[in-house]
């Protein structure tokens, strides 16, 4: 190693000294290099080598390809809205009242522009890095007038159809006017056996997920080309055929108003004078929607609507243990109890109590089961489709091993989404139940036809085919005739298939045609608000929802004018019957369930009470019939037994001494002041909320459920509320 060092040593010395001029042209050289070939030129340098997920629009479809149906449908609402205030904003002046200011916008154009283009090295704020160069969209910017949203005036809508109304701003009446194969809507499950919740036409398979309160398409996500009008249509529901409908434009949803809701009910009963008018007469209801919908109200600070509020609902809302029927009682048994009122020292309160039978669970026949769901684009909040979904599941562990279940959904039409499947297959109906998804508008006539359809396609000799709607009661397709839809559900129950209703959701619940429908259809109404709602209605009360024990129940009290001068029915205000009807087997009634009870309480006062309303008559004459000592009336019901067209007569009086009052007689009466307190009646004196507590609390006895001391806290709470 030493002598190759030594070597190397040598021949550097012998070197000759570096050429100072050959040193400066070699500089020289170097700087020119230099100049001439470093820098950056005018026009910008693609380079092909760029990654493959470079570039905004591959970004936006990475992104698209990302996204959930809930948040495409967010996102088509947000962009919806965007339009809508950019072709107003084209008005400019043009629009009265509003405030026109210059901003600038920023405008995607396909083809670069030198004018736009940065200097080199220049970062725009928010812009990527890769849309400087040729193979991007540029930007280009300019001066655009825009309204100020607070004061820009916006068209009124029809509700039912979504079209805008004749007074509509020119700028929204041609969105409403637009093709309607480039709107759409959010599809149904069509087959138990797809895991898509979305069904898809054959125009476009992937190309349409739509927003379901405006009707607009988001396009093709997966092309770089915008999809064509055709390949953006959404599609509806479809029926047992599973073919695609068309979308028109009074198929748009529209986003439920807070004052769309509408209630059925009749003005509170008024005090009637026994010598003019002795004989009441009504129709028995087991609803209970409406203390569900009062509970809702009060749980959200807010005290319910009067003309929600049905008392008899409140009342029969509670499970009493009222006296079973025995052998020879037939279905069902009565118990009256004659009691001070609690409000009125002056009057009585005659509490009526009806007991349902409860047969053996193994001895009930065979249940034919069709949901029938509403899956259009008002049931799409968690409150309604979400909850209809996990309510339904806790049914199916009630259901027995010989009992068959069918879906049917309707959006903008109606389709088979599970055909008849043994029960005993949870899983299979589950993943149906799950699959479903909102979306378009709501066409219930047709939903009921199908059900009704398929209802009848699973009876046989012996077995029971029931229909059970689930909606917030949103029809606004094709129910132009509403009492035509109430007819058709009557004629269908005289085929022995019921139907019962559970609503979901507040804001555009339509209560009035969800009773309507029951009502007529021989089942019950319910409305769900909560889970433990669902348990209560779809568990605890199953038997009694879907088998009844006793049909067309009606009941008949003759007063007697000698010791009840006036007297007044609390609550079933919907439910009032002619005197003749009571004899007319062809006028319908509500059904009794096995192991329900129905609760009637009167008012009654008695001749010479200081709480008289009404002064004597003139020239008023005595009843023609001289009633048994100390009877204050007397009780006629009448039933049919389910599928009978004779109805039998129970006959029982009502004596002034009944004994002393139960704790479900004086909680019933509890909750009926409850409701009273809640319409503002103008019966109760100086009773008010403390003694509605007071009476609800001494009266809860064995509240298994809670459900008792849950009204008291919902006294408490309305008290409140009231004095604000």
């Amino acid at each position: 190693m030493t002598d190759e060092l030594d070597a190397l040593k040598a021949a550097l010395r012998a070197d000759p000294a570096p050429d100072a001029q050959a040193k400066a042209d070699a500089i020289a050289l170097s700087m020119k290099n230099f100049d001439d070939l470093q820098g950056s030129p005018d026009a910008l340098r693609p380079n092909p080598d760029r990654p493959t997920e470079a570039g905004i629009w591959n970004r936006i479809l990475i992104m698209l390809k990302g996204l959930t149906t809930k948040q495409a449908l967010a996102g088509t609402a947000s962009v919806a809205a965007i339009c809508v205030a950019v072709v107003l904003t084209g008005k400019g002046p043009e629009l009265a009242g509003t405030v026109v200011t210059e901003q600038p916008e920023v405008v995607l154009v396909a083809e670069p522009t030198v004018e736009a283009m940065p200097e080199p090295g220049v970062v725009l704020p928010g812009v990527d890095e890769e849309l400087r160069t040729d193979q991007q969209p540029m930007l280009q910017t300019k001066a655009a007038p825009v309204v100020e949203p607070a004061l820009a005036p916006l068209p009124s809508l029809d509700t039912d159809t979504g079209d805008a109304t004749a007074d509509a701003a020119p700028a929204t009446t041609a969105l409403a006017e637009e093709p309607a194969d480039a709107r759409g809507r959010l599809a149904n499950t069509v087959t138990p056996e797809s895991d898509d919740t979305q069904m898809r036409s054959e125009a476009a398979p992937m190309d349409g997920l739509v927003d379901s309160a405006t009707g607009g398409a988001l396009g093709a996500m997966q092309n770089a080309e915008p999809a064509s009008p055709a390949a953006t249509a959404g599609i509806i529901g479809h029926d047992m055929e599973h073919f695609a409908a068309p979308v028109s434009a009074s198929d748009m949803q529209v986003a439920p108003q807070s004052d769309t809701e509408a209630f059925a009910n009749e003005a509170p009963n008024p005090v009637k004078v026994t010598a003019e008018e002795p004989v009441s007469t009504f129709s028995i209801d087991v609803d209970t929607a409406s203390y569900a919908v009062v509970r809702n109200s009060l749980n959200g600070g807010m005290l319910p609507p009067a003309q929600a509020i049905r008392i008899e609902e409140m009342v029969n809302y509670f499970p009493y243990t009222y006296p079973a029927p025995t052998t020879g009682d037939g279905p069902f048994k009565p118990t009256v109890t004659v009691m001070p009122t609690p409000w009125n020292p002056g009057t009585r309160l005659v509490h009526i109590g009806i007991q349902g039978a409860m047969p053996a669970t193994d001895e009930r026949p065979p249940l034919n089961l069709v949901f029938l769901i509403d899956t259009s684009g008002s049931m799409d909040e968690p409150a309604k489709l979400p909850l209809l979904q996990q309510s339904l599941s806790l049914m199916l562990g009630q259901l027995g091993p010989q009992d068959q279940v069918a879906i049917v959904a309707y959006a903008g039409s109606a389709g088979v989404v599970l055909e008849p499947t043994e029960a005993r297959d949870v899983a299979k109906i589950s993943a149906a139940l799950n699959n479903l998804a909102a979306g378009g508008s709501t066409a219930g006539a047709e939903g009921l036809e199908l059900a009704y359809q398929v209802a009848a396609s699973m009876g046989r000799d012996g077995e029971v085919s029931r229909v059970l709607l689930a909606t917030d009661g949103d029809f606004n397709v094709g129910v132009s005739d509403p009492e035509g839809l109430e007819a058709y559900v009557a004629k269908k129950r005289e085929t022995g298939i019921y139907l019962s209703v559970l609503g979901f959701g507040r804001g555009n619940l339509d209560d009035a045609i969800m009773q309507s429908l029951a009502q007529n259809g021989n089942g019950q109404a319910a409305y769900i608000d909560t889970l433990n709602e669902a348990r209560k209605v779809l568990v605890d009360q199953l038997t009694g929802a879907l088998f009844p024990i006793a049909d067309d129940v009606k009941i008949q009290i003759e007063w007697n004018p000698a010791t009840v001068a006036e007297y007044r029915l609390i609550g079933y205000e919907t439910r009032a019957l002619r005197r003749e009807d009571f004899n007319n087997d062809r006028i319908d009634a509500g059904e009794i369930g096995a192991g329900i009870s129905v609760t009637a309480i009167y008012e009654v006062t008695a001749p010479g009470s200081a709480a008289l309303l009404n002064d004597p008559l003139r020239y008023g004459g005595a009843g023609a019939t001289e009633p048994e000592a100390g009877e204050l009336g007397f009780l006629r019901l009448r039933y049919k037994a389910p599928g009978a067209e004779v109805s039998i007569l129970k006959e029982t009086p009502i004596g002034q001494d009944t004994g002393p009052a139960s704790e479900d007689a004086r909680f019933a009466v509890a909750i009926a002041g409850f409701g009273q307190l809640l319409t503002g009646a103008t019966y109760l004196g100086d009773w008010g909320w403390d003694q509605a507590i007071a009476a609800g609390l001494a009266a809860r006895g064995d509240d298994a459920f809670g459900y008792r001391i849950e009204a008291v806290n919902l006294m408490r709470m309305a008290k409140g509320l009231s004095a604000q």
